[in-house]
């Protein structure tokens, strides 16, 4: 369920003439029995309120006062969100003869064409204080209080997330909230400038409208108008200078390929796009590949198995994103936790809508295909979750046939997406012969199922965090030896590897100049920049000082250094390895 919370207006959307009707009333009833929460998000003040709508028990909160007043029905317990208007603030109104007045807990409200006055009674006092307008309302409260900071503490306390609630107005007052929301609605007697605003415009007026509205969400959640949002969509990158974005609700995404293939980068995208929108992920991490992930808590690693109950914990917090390193449990160990925590974690999501997105790194160590889940592991539908794999038939079939989106990566892309439809059983898609011709880096083939479209050649954007993991490891980290640098000199005679950066410069620092001058001379620096550390800047610059025939060793060593250094920080030097070692 994608819609856990409808938060609604009261005067001209859900009441007209100040009354709600009984059959708005009853549907208001049929929608709490789907599991879902109402909140209420009114500029009146909550004696008004109360007065006319004895119903109010309905709702799990009631936002008053356009945002200054939080109120609970069930416990009768009020909460004022800002400071009350100052007794000074209030002479100032009365000298200016504005009238009538009415004051709530932090709320001050009169009417056009008053505004004048009040803003001169709030210039001169120099209070920080904001006037909004309501259909000829004049509200004024402290800066920054509006629904939508209203909205938000009452989400807080319900431990949701605005991804996940439907907002319904028809004023000037409910854009902030409105925005605020995953969906916005605006009835059909709103003002035009919130329709134009908002992703659904109601057939009917009033209660009329909000009752088509939680029609639509007891049917089928609005999925009717998934493809419709477009605003919270996820840039994933481009295709014939078109941007290309995932939907943040649907079924599962799979990436797939080759060992250093980008499958990281392609999945790294996807997660600073989810923070972009503010939307929560939990992210399962085998290998501790994202144990340096910006923007999320990692529990676990190499010295101690995840604390099951502080991540659900934290998870509660909408604002939290998590990994989960089990590189501190042993091998046999990772499935039966992770299926714990799966279990945990959609029941979670059937709570609260959260964590928005799962991704599972190297997946086909937690399922893999000769993996059968027991009746009721997995929901009919795998929604919103992302699978990291090096093949598709490493992974249980289980998991492919709930499988929407494939995302290959890798020189082999189209063998890959041929080999998941294979597996899946379903019809392999005709790929125009251009679209993986020579594949740059960065490139990935991405195929809908069920789509009539054929896959399409994405050019995925550059990762700010991946670039910074990646710099970190070429740095001080330990590359493969087939990726490493070996300083042998014109006839073997040495076989010094450098595993990173910082040792290529320790050694250049080290080796004497016939060696360093050999390898300047074949362009083996330049080439080692571009192959190993994967870095086209830093080769051409390489390249630039190889091609110098007059500079002397000590000042090439000084012009890679500083090419090296310019965008690489690197640690405190370590010693020097010992000549001939390996």
């Amino acid at each position: 369920m994608r819609y856990h919370v409808l938060a609604t207006d009261y005067d001209g959307t859900l009441a007209h003439d100040g009354l709600v009707d009984a059959a708005t009333v009853e549907s208001l009833r049929k929608l709490l029995a789907t599991g879902r929460r109402l909140v209420m998000v009114t500029g009146r003040e909550l004696p008004d309120l109360l007065a006319i709508f004895p119903e109010v028990d309905l709702f799990e909160w009631v936002v008053a006062e356009n945002g200054g007043l939080l109120y609970r029905p069930s416990t009768k317990v009020e909460t004022p969100l800002a400071d009350a208007p100052s007794e000074s603030f209030l002479k100032a109104l009365h000298d200016r003869n504005v009238g009538p007045i009415s004051v709530g807990r932090v709320i001050v409200a009169t009417w056009e064409p008053h505004q004048a006055a009040v803003l001169d009674a709030i210039r001169e006092q120099g209070l920080e204080l904001q006037v909004i307008f309501n259909k000829g309302a004049v509200m004024i409260l402290p800066a920054g209080v509006n629904k939508a900071s209203g909205l938000l503490a009452a989400l807080k306390l319900m431990h949701i997330s605005p991804h996940n609630v439907v907002g319904v107005g028809d004023a000037e007052n409910d854009h902030a909230f409105l925005r605020l929301s995953e969906m916005s609605v605006a009835v059909a007697n709103a003002l035009q400038a919130v329709k134009d605003t908002a992703d659904l415009i109601t057939e009917g007026d009033h209660g009329h409208g909000v009752c088509q509205l939680m029609d639509g969400l007891v049917k089928n959640d609005m999925a009717d108008l998934n493809a419709k949002l477009q605003r919270h969509h996820l840039v994933l990158g481009t295709c014939d200078d078109q941007e290309v974005k995932l939907s943040p609700y649907g079924r599962s995404t799979l990436i797939c390929g080759p060992s250093a293939s980008g499958k990281s980068t392609v999945a790294t995208r996807i997660v600073e796009a989810l923070q972009e929108q503010k939307y929560q992920f939990c992210l399962i991490d085998p290998e501790g590949d994202f144990s340096e992930l910006e923007g999320a808590v990692v529990f676990g690693g190499p010295q101690a198995p995840p604390p099951e109950d502080e991540i659900l914990r934290l998870l509660e917090d909408p604002k939290a994103n998590v990994v989960i390193s089990l590189t501190g449990m042993p091998i046999p160990d990772r499935p039966p936790f992770f299926l714990r925590m799966l279990s945990q974690l959609l029941q979670m999501r059937s709570r609260t809508g959260r964590p928005h997105w799962l991704i599972l790194d190297e997946a086909h160590h937690l399922m893999p295909a000769e993996w059968v889940p027991p009746d009721g592991t997995l929901p009919k539908e795998l929604t919103n979750v992302v699978l990291i794999t090096v093949h598709p038939e490493l992974l249980s079939g289980a998991l492919l046939e709930r499988v929407d989106t494939v995302l290959a990566v890798g020189i082999n892309a189209t063998d890959t997406l041929t080999s998941f439809t294979r597996i899946a059983k379903l019809p392999t898609p005709q790929i125009v012969a251009h679209v993986m011709d020579d594949p740059q880096p960065g490139e990935l083939l991405l195929w809908s199922r069920g789509s009539s479209q054929p896959p399409q050649k994405v050019q995925a954007l550059p990762c700010k965090m991946e670039r910074q993991r990646h710099r970190r490891k070429y740095a001080e980290g330990q590359l493969p030896p087939e990726r490493s640098f070996y300083f042998r000199g014109p006839e073997n005679k040495l076989n010094l590897r450098a595993q990173n950066l910082m040792l290529f410069l320790q050694m250049a620092d080290g080796i004497d100049d016939e060696t360093w001058e050999f390898h300047l001379r074949e362009g083996d620096y330049s080439r080692w920049f571009r192959e190993g550390i994967k870095d086209e800047n830093l080769a051409a610059s390489a390249a630039r000082v190889e091609s110098l025939t007059s500079a002397t060793p000590q000042e090439t060593r000084a012009l890679i250094r500083a090419a090296v250094e310019e965008d690489y920080t690197l640690p405190a030097s370590l010693p020097l390895p010992v000549p001939g070692a390996s």
